[in-house]
């Protein structure tokens, strides 16, 4: 396999290799083919300058990553902490409140994990704490804390918009393969804390949102219009330059098939609605 054949292939899973490295593709089948011998005894060291230059691998860009990751789990952690703190706002005697108990924790622990894998790279963590977080988003969602189907219907927007963060930084960290197992491993229960607070929103005391699945089907999934920012682009149905539906399958079904990524500009779009 040359290295053209390598980067057609890695340009399955990031569309954007070839912008990353150069905007002309031209220029790295040129590369190649300046002498064929020379261009591949020169893979390996060409691939490490070329990734290193395409996904910027340096610490200062690792700690950058973690911080954002960071941002978001006390996002999410104090979500849950002032939630299960609040009197008559989870149903008691449900699972739900163990639940939800279970879910605070993962984020606390997601929390003291980044901020130590941040100062172990010789980074300063970022820092919140509870009341610089504003949970009705500007009055966006007044009952957060009254409501119970309010609060698992933000619950699932803080869920998919983390799972969709940490696949669009996943790049960024190609570099340093220790950092990306761990953000990889987040990304994994994020995605089944987002599953869960599907299931629940289904049930009656949830909401009764009956049409819910337990993952995403389009860009509009929530049935919340107000947070439809949260699922920008997952009415995609082009996956490796073939569409989807054209294989026989239904257009909900091509856009459930594929999770998309977010962006870190439209992700911090959405979390700044919530911190003061």
């Amino acid at each position: 396999m040359n290295i053209i054949n390598i980067l057609d292939e890695i340009e399955k899973v990031d569309g954007e290799i070839y912008e990353r490295l150069n905007p002309r593709r031209a220029a790295m089948k040129s590369f190649y083919n300046f002498g064929s011998k020379m261009a591949v005894a020169a893979v390996p060291l060409a691939l490490g300058s070329m990734f290193k230059k395409a996904y910027g691998q340096t610490t200062s860009t690792v700690i950058d990553v973690l911080n954002f990751a960071l941002t978001l789990e006390y996002l999410e952690y104090y979500f849950y902490q002032q939630g299960a703190a609040t009197a008559g706002l989870i149903p008691v005697g449900t699972p739900a409140v163990s639940a939800i108990n279970t879910i605070r924790d993962h984020e606390l622990a997601h929390v003291n994990l980044l901020k130590g894998a941040i100062t172990a790279s010789g980074g300063t963590p970022v820092s919140f704490v509870a009341t610089q977080f504003d949970y009705t988003a500007k009055s966006t969602f007044p009952t957060v804390f009254t409501s119970y189907p309010t609060f698992l219907a933000v619950a699932q927007a803080f869920e998919d918009t983390g799972v969709r963060a940490y696949k669009g930084q996943a790049p960024a960290l190609m570099g340093s393969p220790s950092v990306l197992q761990t953000a990889l491993q987040i990304h994994s229960v994020e995605a089944r804390h987002a599953s869960h607070i599907r299931q629940m929103r289904k049930a009656p005391a949830g909401g009764g949102v009956t049409a819910l699945k337990p993952w995403i089907t389009g860009a509009n999934d929530s049935g919340v219009p107000q947070v439809d920012a949260v699922y920008k682009g997952e009415d995609n149905v082009t996956q490796a330059g073939i569409n989807i539906p054209s294989l026989g399958v239904s257009t909900a079904a091509a856009t459930e098939s594929f999770d998309e990524f977010l962006v870190k500009a439209d992700v911090l779009a959405i979390a700044s609605l919530f911190i003061k």
